[in-house]
């Protein structure tokens, strides 16, 4: 199974639990997301990723991800990106090492996917 693939089993997946299925783009953080692009995105996600959740301890682990405010954090709580105890539970990433480039690019792709989902959701 491809990378792609396996973000996207996943995330349909993460998507059937009633906390994460809750969430959506919407106002302003899916204008953002609109407007800014992708690569804009994706480049906003790796510095968030890089800064709260790539440190073995990160500061206030469980609490460092708002709700809103930026498309990428609605997207890291809708698909379980947004603390370290959801990547170990929900992505099988451990805690207490620091994130390695592969790991962090892969929160960025599964994050990134997400929103792409919410503007052309994938065919049942």
């Amino acid at each position: 199974m491809d990378r792609w693939a396996e973000i996207d089993q996943r995330l349909e997946r993460i998507g059937r639990h009633p906390f994460r299925a809750r969430f959506h783009l919407r106002g302003r953080d899916r204008a953002t997301a609109e407007l800014r692009g992708e690569p804009v995105i994706r480049r906003h996600a790796h510095e968030l990723v890089a800064k709260r959740l790539a440190p073995a301890e990160p500061y206030r682990d469980g609490k460092q991800t708002p709700y809103r405010g930026h498309p990428v954090f609605v997207a890291q709580h809708a698909s379980a990106t947004c603390c370290r105890t959801c990547l170990e539970r929900w992505h099988d990433i451990p805690k207490g090492h620091e994130l390695t480039r592969d790991q962090q690019d892969y929160v960025v792709d599964v994050i990134c996917r997400w929103i792409t989902h919410e503007f052309h959701p994938p065919a049942v």
